[in-house]
């Protein structure tokens, strides 16, 4: 019983570029982001509070005061928000692109390398044989 055995293994199938539901969940998160930055807008209010107070023979003082609770909540919901709207972005994207064939059969891309370009195209000039040099400092200067 020292041999391994080898049941059989299913290879996970790669995930799909055009889906749909994608566009589905987009929207979910764009409406979610939204949500999220109206309640930050809320937050933000709550976090900054003015006061006036009244002085005899004198303008009233004003001054603001900051509570660090509800301002950092606003911004770290508006950073989720951020981070919902990228996303959305993505799942757009991934919902409407698709994924070209592997085996073209079109006669324009029939020959060409992984690089793009044909086989035997593009390589540059064909090198003289009458030894002549190619390129470099000219000889005649």
């Amino acid at each position: 019983m020292t041999a391994a055995t080898v049941e059989s293994q299913t290879v996970p199938e790669p995930p799909k570029l055009h889906q749909p539901k994608r566009a589905l969940i987009a929207v979910g998160e764009v409406v979610l982001g939204v949500l999220l930055v109206l309640v930050a807008a809320w937050c933000w209010q709550r976090g900054v509070e003015h006061h006036s107070y009244s002085i005899p023979d004198r303008e009233p003082l004003g001054a603001t005061r900051y509570r660090g609770n509800w301002i950092g909540a606003a911004v770290a919901l508006a950073t989720v928000a951020g981070v919902l709207l990228l996303d959305a972005i993505r799942q757009v994207v991934l919902a409407v692109r698709t994924r070209q064939p592997e085996d073209s059969s079109d006669e324009d891309f029939a020959d060409r390398d992984s690089f793009g370009q044909g086989q035997g195209q593009g390589q540059g000039p064909e090198p003289q044989s009458d030894g002549a040099p190619t390129g470099g400092p000219r000889a005649d200067r």
